[in-house]
């Protein structure tokens, strides 16, 4: 960080080319400088043995221990010898293998009573855990020269145990180490010393010498809590001194005029803000009428209550799906027929439930705050505005004087279904064949109902020439049928084709009643067909809301769509929204002059956008055109397929003004767009575009353009205080912390196989009590698994891979608890590579309850609802990530008892993986796992790209758990700055900025 002449001396003129090339290669270290900075990872006690019982598999291990027992075994017919040496720390004990050659050396040194440091990976053979071949460092062998050199080396109480490979051991790193520390002498001190003094930290050369060689656990907290501060202090200085950069220049503030382009869009858009909204949108227009330009983080609309019950259904190309198995990066379709990607799926607990109840009779369930499009008759046929509002505003204020529904929902853009597949015969026969008079439960079967728009008409046109009806006014349809299913399934293929449908039950049958758009005709015979006379103008199909009825507590969840609608349809081909507000931001910028410039990361998203924003403009969205209004401006698209015409069109609008929003793709950035006055730009999914991109787009103003940046992913703020220091935050409606209606528990195998033994025991128990469960495994197990590439065999060796433990199978671990600990109990598997049919018969024997345990790998993760599955246990927990173990456990607790997932791992307390499940254990809130989430894939380099591979520049800091530290050296980093913002008066931290900001993160602060 500080770096200075002796610690930028390369390690190879240090410690030779051999162990500097293995330091370069392996653990990323090249100067003195990077050494000193490779702190240690945890500490041993000389006066207390490191537990055996805590060492994980699969991982490096560095442990303290005594030798027990040493002996000489022979195999092969006494061709072939191995030395096994038995260590113990008092608590356990593990098991030492030395092969060939290799073992007369450790036979010498390893006698009975001999204690010292080991290292390896840890595997087992014949189930007892093992160390083979370990590198090792006697510690109390006087005769031995190496032993006295160890002894001398770590004088002190505690050994530091360093992050290693296989390559280079903890005490190898130690003694490289041990060459370099007297450096530590010349390292600058960046804190200012008031700083340093004020919050009582140790000097920078003290603290670098007690991380690595302290004498007291006091020595190793002060170190730390120094360390720390240098990493966030500096870092927080090079983003104040970008916020202060950002005042400096000067802007071109943007207020919008009286009763402009703005305030006419209000008055016909259908937002109803809330509190929240009206905040944040404050704050953008104060910051659009400042002299410096804006720099805001809009953390878009995501969650803020909006939920329905994990039973209720959205709309996928394929078909319905339940709200529970929704995850993010799943297809959803939205109002206008479009396919959205889910970008955020967050769990709120349980809430109050309400039921819409719709005039056709339809209903769909959500909780209080969900968002309608709704509007008055009035509103759709063009009198008034539609508007956006809650459950709660709704029921408040429910009916006309007249008693009739207020308020109505639009239709939805029919879409064809099921991926393009075709029904398995031809569905105009196969709806003819089907009787309304017919009661069996199946009626239309899956391949005719998730199909095509054409295909679910000719059922349909099937159904209502055998068993359809017209009345002698031509006016009202009616299909009738013996029961209900039936009936219900006309209604379906109905309200798929944007029309309506009320079920109404009579005394021996179930009357359809049907209304359908023009160009969907219900029948194809001539003699129904020609008695259908035309509806009239004012005769909708949009849905009123007759009621709103308290359903009860039930759990919900809400999602987040990457569509500029941020809609989606819902239960009965219901439309329910999600608002988006940069727009306005927008239109503040073009009344007030300036041209605003949104950028999109694909074409279809540019497109979606465009599409939407003209749609919600209208005639505002028509400047220069005939029947645009007096404030109206020109959208236009740019995108890198356009063709030559449209294209010049476009860049000509662009750059005479007569369009003042465009919206686009990565073309904006060419060279060949020129504004004639860029006054905001707006970057939608800002994680998806590099620095450079954005700011080739704001080197386009004749002065700074305003900034906002938006993302629909929830940030912890902590993240937001580092990876967007420079740019101040709004956040819209953040999520409340839902309570778990599903108890989760760690279940540590390999440090207490007892609570694995529970955990079957707990499985037991539920299905004595009439319940079902889940065992989740990460693999298949058969013959089609992964095998390892021609050529990898031997490039490993027979030791390297016992190593490595492959992830736990499906038919390994379904056979051993069928006969083990479920024994009697009705086992069964299921996993992707099974036939459908076989599939599905196991699915329905599950669901029916006549399998009591199914074992199963992640194809459960999705589509699967058995309320009566109360129990999970998750083999390998720490295999999945945060939102698939959140997706699995959602699996349970659908029904009216509790759920309880088990995630079982094998990983050690200190490893950051069982951290993760301890920490996914506790919460369903969408902000606290995303936190969770970033946690554990660390904050990379936080002034750079996470994915760029680079080392992070933060070795002692850890973002998430450091809020206290990140926040207050915000604050003195603010104070500092504004004082001095060339840092003239202090040298030492201008040049630890410098040693942080290589070129590369320079650029990401100077174009952020």
């Amino acid at each position: 960080m500080d770096l200075v002449p002796a610690l930028e001396e390369p390690l190879k003129k240090v410690l030779g080319p051999a162990t500097a090339k293995v330091m370069a290669e392996h653990l990323g270290l090249h100067t003195v400088g990077d050494l000193i900075h490779h702190y240690p990872r945890r500490y041993a006690e000389r006066g207390e043995l490191t537990r055996l019982a805590d060492l994980p598999l699969d991982e490096h291990v560095t442990v303290v221990a005594q030798v027990a027992t040493a002996r000489i075994l022979k195999f092969n017919g006494g061709r072939g010898q191995r030395l096994e040496v038995t260590i113990t720390d008092g608590s356990g004990q593990l098991q030492l293998v030395f092969f060939g050659r290799g073992i007369h050396k450790p036979h010498k040194d390893l006698l009975p009573g001999t204690r010292a440091m080991f290292a390896g990976k840890a595997s087992v053979f014949n189930r007892k855990m093992q160390l083979a071949h370990p590198a090792y460092q006697l510690l109390n062998t006087e005769s031995s020269d190496e032993a006295a050199e160890a002894v001398g080396s770590w004088a002190g109480a505690l050994l530091p145990i360093y992050p290693a490979t296989a390559k280079l051991e903890s005490w190898k790193i130690a003694k490289a180490v041990d060459l370099v520390l007297p450096s530590t002498r010349e390292a600058e001190d960046p804190l200012p010393e008031s700083l340093r003094e004020g919050r009582g930290l140790v000097p920078l050369p003290e603290a670098l010498l007690k991380i690595h060689r302290p004498h007291t656990k006091a020595d190793i907290e002060d170190a730390r809590d120094r360390l720390k501060w240098d990493e966030a202090f500096v870092l927080q200085v090079a983003l104040a001194r970008r916020r202060f950069a950002e005042t400096q220049l000067t802007a071109a503030p943007r207020v919008p005029q009286e009763d402009g382009l703005l305030t006419a869009f209000d008055a016909k858009l259908p937002f109803t803000l809330t509190e929240g909204q009206q905040k944040v949108s404050k704050e953008i227009f104060d910051d659009l009428a400042t002299e410096h330009p804006m720099h805001r983080l809009l953390q878009g609309e995501v969650g803020s209550g909006k939920a329905q019950p994990l039973d209720s259904l959205v709309l996928t190309p394929e078909g319905y799906a339940r709200m529970g198995d929704i995850a993010a990066g799943d297809e959803v379709v939205a109002p206008s027929g479009e396919i959205a990607v889910v970008d955020g799926v967050f769990p709120q607990g349980e809430r109050d439930v309400w039921r819409l109840v719709l005039s056709d009779d339809s209903v769909v369930e959500c909780d209080d705050e969900h968002l309608w499009y709704v509007g008055t008759s009035r509103a759709w046929s063009g009198g008034q505005a539609p508007k956006i509002l809650t459950t709660r505003e709704i029921r408040n204020d429910l009916h006309e004087a007249t008693g009739s529904p207020k308020w109505y929902l639009p239709v939805i853009t029919p879409v064809d279904l099921g991926g393009g597949a075709e029904p398995p015969s031809d569905p105009y026969l196969f709806g003819s064949r089907l009787r309304g008079s017919a009661s069996h439960e199946e009626f239309l079967p899956d391949d005719f109902k998730y199909t095509t728009i054409k295909n679910r008409l000719a059922v349909l046109q099937g159904l209502m020439d055998t068993d359809g009806t017209v009345d002698t006014q031509g006016l009202s349809v009616t299909f009738s049928s013996a029961s209900r299913r039936p009936a219900d399934d006309v209604a379906w293929l109905v309200r798929s084709l944007g029309g309506t449908a009320r079920v109404l039950a009579n005394k021996d049958a179930f009357d359809v009643s049907i209304a359908l758009p023009d160009t969907y005709p219900p029948f194809r015979l001539p003699r129904k067909a020609d008695r259908m006379k035309a509806r009239p103008e004012d005769d909708t199909f949009r849905r009123g809301v007759r009621a709103v009825e308290y359903v009860g507590r039930k759990a919900v969840q809400c999602i987040s769509v990457a569509h500029p609608s941020r809609a989606y349809v819902t239960d009965n081909f219901t439309v329910t929204h999600n608002t988006m507000v940069a727009l306005r931001a927008m239109l503040a910028v073009v009344d007030a002059g300036g041209q605003a410039a949104m950028l999109a990361p694909t074409e279809v998203l540019a497109q979606q956008h465009h599409r939407s924003i003209t749609e919600m403009m209208g005639e505002l969205a028509e400047g220069g055109m005939l029947g645009g209004t007096e404030h109206a401006t020109k959208v236009v698209l740019l995108t890198g397929s356009m063709g030559m015409a449209a294209r010049r069109r476009a860049l000509l609008d662009l750059a005479t003004a007569e369009a003042g929003i465009v919206i686009g793709t990565h073309a904006l950035i060419e060279d060949k767009v020129q504004f004639d006055d860029l006054g905001l730009v707006v970057v939608d999914e800002q994680h998806r575009f590099g620095v450079e991109q954005r700011d080739a787009l704001r080197s386009k103003g004749k002065q700074p353009p305003h900034l906002l940046v938006m993302t629909a992913t929830p940030i912890p703020r902590t993240v937001a205080m580092t990876v967007f220091g420079d740019l101040e935050t709004s956040v819209l409606d953040q999520l409340p912390a839902g309570r778990s209606p599903i108890a989760s528990h760690v279940v540590p195998a390999a440090d207490k196989p007892h609570f694995l033994a529970r955990a079957w025991e707990r499985v037991r128990e539920e299905v004595s009590n009439g319940h079902q469960a889940y065992v989740v495994c990460p693999r298949i197990g058969d013959d089609e698994d992964e095998k390892p590439k021609k050529g990898a065999a031997k490039k490993q060796s027979a030791e390297d891979e016992a190593e490595k433990r492959p992830p736990l199978a499906v038919l390994d671990v379904a056979q051993e608890l069928a006969h083990g600990p479920l024994q009697g109990l009705k086992v069964e598997v299921l996993h992707g590579r099974m036939q459908p049919d076989d599939k599905d018969a196991v699915m329905r024997r599950f669901a029916a309850g006549e399998t009591d345990v199914l074992v199963a790998t992640t194809v459960i993760e999705v589509g699967v609802n058995v309320p009566n599955a109360t129990a999970m246990v998750i083999m390998d927990a720490d295999r999945f990530g945060v939102s698939q173990l959140h997706q699995l456990r959602g699996r349970v607790g659908r029904g009216s008892a509790a759920g309880l997932c088990l995630l079982v791992t094998e990983m050690p307390e200190a490893a950051p993986a069982r951290a993760r499940l301890g920490a996914v254990a506790s919460t369903l809130d969408g902000f606290e796992l995303s936190r969770i989430d970033l946690e554990q894939r660390r904050e990379g380099d936080v002034l750079g790209q996470a994915q760029s591979g680079v080392r992070s520049s933060l070795r002692m800091l850890a973002v998430i758990e450091d809020e206290e530290i990140i926040a207050e050296a915000r604050e003195e980093a603010t104070r500092v700055v504004t004082a001095d913002p060339e840092l003239a008066g202090l040298p030492a931290l201008r040049i630890a900025l410098d040693a942080l900001l290589d070129e590369e993160r320079e650029q990401y602060l100077d174009k952020g």
